[in-house]
């Protein structure tokens, strides 16, 4: 019947529902992660130049060192050409070196740059952004994505860079060498490019498909891990791991797809290159037979010419990686380039402490156009009050207290603190007002006392201390074996449930808000616990304004005033009294899930009851027992939307 934190008025969408625009990559932009690193760029540029020249010059050693023993110009010759080319070998090794570490170096701050880039943008953009994404894909374009960023500034860019100039003095020196040979070189290139264009497109399209689909297996994958209670309460073990496998299964018939094409072009890149080498054997050894060419001078050719088949087709398959990685630069672009739904002002203000009066004006509110989930709400709540938010599931209790942080900003009407719309205060300045206890606590892995400071980042032991007492929760804390150092595990799953929520609501009390909004925190405990939680909730209440989306009668009976809600309106508004008179939508809900329990509670402690194992049932079991099938019937008969 009624709603949990989390936005149960909101329709799911997927996220392919929301297609990013496929934007062309802005170049200057990518390249201007470069410019911090202009003098390491410049020493790997300098670097690279010496080895591409050594290895230029390589072949004409060889035929040099060749022409010498075919002269029998003796040992002496012979000794001092091997030792020449041991010695370029060596300073080719040395700047080979100079500039892979210094490449490296630059795409590990590139990476750590970017990471930390796209990390903060996503903590800012709007609530919408998450609502339609799932935590594995945000976290891929975090990862691999950020890494293609890097591949591409730096391991392909070089690459592209030694290619371009081994092509161009080879093809100058073959020419030198001999015009004529030059001529099977000259008729490769335009096919090894036509090749390169022909593959590129689908490589691109397979490989920006590959990272989304591994995207989705890897959320498929967190979800399940994240859900483990749940996955291993209803024994679905089976079934995530067959969604597990459906989902890399299409990642791996898209990578075999993608190998396919890789190893298609390569293997014809390969066939063009050699099969050159092979008619520049054959007219060379004709031209050695006829005596017009030297076997030394045909010998260095070959070896050029194995040099410019292996840069073209460097080039072809830089041409190609490109096109596989730009999928993956492009989503980490359009992820920085999504603008938040919800925004300052250019004029917003910072606020002080607030007085915490509001005022919903005229409000409406859609997730989805054309499923509107508020109709012209208007609601008065006096600094101080306390208001118990009622009504059916879907009714629209979690968007009002949605609205009021701005996780959301209204189609239509205005929401005012103070007198002043929350939409000329800034963001931050409007959420220190706020306090917020959901009833599903989420707790960061860490301690305990880490935890409770998240509040107050600035806030001393004595302060730690004082707002876990106000909680109920120091004396548990103490008892544990490392006191406030206390590891709780991933979203706290190392303490009970009632443990977390003290620790959230001393959370909430260090950082003294003017208005709070409670999803009430108490309707998945037992009785002591519930008892220790009020109490912390009631300290925590005083003096502040309150909004609670009630779902006990211990909660609505603190509130000063009720506001129920159905089908996106308010359809009563009032004290407990005043709509039990009206006997309406209020007084039908409060008997079903209120008194009913109680008058049952009551016959039940009157006469001894026993369980199915024939035992005596404990005061809270029979509790429990009548309200949760009052709420499971309530809940389907009072749904709406």
């Amino acid at each position: 019947m009624f709603d949990d934190w989390d936005d149960n008025d909101a329709p799911r969408p997927k996220p392919e529902e929301r297609p990013a625009p496929k934007t062309p990559i802005n170049w200057q932009r990518l390249f201007g992660y470069l410019a911090p690193h202009r003098a390491r760029l410049g020493i790997a540029i300098f670097s690279l130049l010496f080895s591409t020249g050594l290895g230029l010059i390589f072949p004409l050693v060889i035929a040099d060192l060749l022409g010498a023993v075919l002269a029998e110009q003796g040992y002496e010759a012979l000794n001092a050409l091997t030792l020449t080319l041991i010695g370029l070998f060596l300073a080719q090794a040395f700047f080979t070196f100079v500039q892979s570490y210094n490449l490296a170096f630059i795409g590990e701050r590139i990476v750590f740059r970017l990471r930390n880039q796209l990390y903060a943008h996503i903590q800012r953009l709007s609530l919408e952004f998450f609502v339609l994404r799932r935590v594995g894909e945000i976290l891929s374009r975090l990862s691999s994505d950020v890494n293609l960023v890097r591949t591409l500034l730096t391991t392909n860019i070089t690459s592209l860079l030694s290619n371009v100039l081994t092509l161009i003095g080879s093809v100058v020196i073959v020419f030198v060498l001999n015009p004529s040979l030059t001529l099977f070189i000259l008729v490769l290139i335009p096919a090894l490019f036509v090749v390169a264009i022909v593959f590129g497109r689908p490589l691109q399209r397979l490989s920006t498909r590959y990272q989304d689909e591994l995207a989705a297996a890897s959320a498929d994958a967190q979800e399940a891990i994240q859900g483990v209670r749940i996955v291993k309460s209803f024994v679905r073990e089976d079934y995530e791991t067959e969604r597990y496998y459906r989902g890399t299964e299409k990642t791996f018939k898209t990578a075999l797809s993608l190998t396919l094409y890789r190893s298609a072009f390569g293997a014809l890149m390969a066939f063009l290159g050699f099969g050159s080498l092979a008619a520049i054997l054959w007219f060379g050894g004709r031209e050695v037979i006829e005596g017009r060419l030297t076997l030394p001078v045909i010998s260095s050719f070959l070896i050029y010419g194995v040099s410019i088949a292996a840069t073209l087709g460097g080039l072809a398959g830089f041409y190609a990686e490109l096109r596989s990685t730009l999928g993956g630069v492009r989503r980490v672009f359009e992820a920085l380039d999504t603008q938040s739904s919800v925004k300052d002002a250019p004029d917003a203000v910072d606020i002080g402490a607030a007085a915490g009066q509001i005022a919903f004006e005229n409000v409406s509110f859609a997730y989805e156009d054309g499923v509107p989930v508020l109709h012209d709400v208007s609601l008065e709540v006096a600094a101080g009050e306390v208001v118990a938010l009622v009504g059916p599931s879907g009714s629209g209790k979690t968007t009002i207290v949605n609205l009021i942080p701005r996780f959301y900003d209204p189609t239509a009407g205005s929401i005012r603190l103070d007198g002043r719309d929350i939409r000329t205060i800034s963001q931050a300045s409007l959420r220190a007002q706020i306090g917020i206890v959901p009833q599903e606590t989420t707790l960061f892995s860490g301690t305990i006392r880490e935890n409770i400071i998240y509040g107050r980042l600035d806030a001393d032991e004595a302060a730690i201390i004082a707002a876990a007492k106000a909680a109920n929760a120091h004396d548990f804390i103490m008892a544990l074996p490392k006191g406030y150092a206390t590891e709780v595990g991933e979203r706290g799953v190392k303490l009970s449930g009632g443990q977390r929520q003290r620790v959230a609501i001393a959370r909430a009390i260090l950082k003294d808000p003017r208005i709070l909004l409670l999803d009430e925190a108490t309707s998945a405990l037992d009785n002591e616990s519930e008892r220790l939680v009020q109490e912390a909730l009631d300290r925590l209440m005083q003096g502040r304004t309150t909004l609670i989306v009630a779902h006990r009668l211990s909660t609505i009976k603190v509130a000063d005033r009720i506001v129920v809600l159905e089908g996106g309106k308010i359809a009563e508004m009032g004290t407990h009294d005043q709509l039990m008179a009206l006997d309406g939508l209020y007084a039908r809900l409060y008997n079903m899930q209120f008194r009913l329990p109680e008058e049952t509670a009551a016959l039940l402690s009157e006469v001894p009851h026993e369980g199915s194992d024939g035992m005596a049932m404990s005061d809270s079991q029979r509790l429990r027992t009548p309200r949760m099938g009052i709420l499971g019937s309530l809940g389907r008969r009072t749904k709406t939307e």
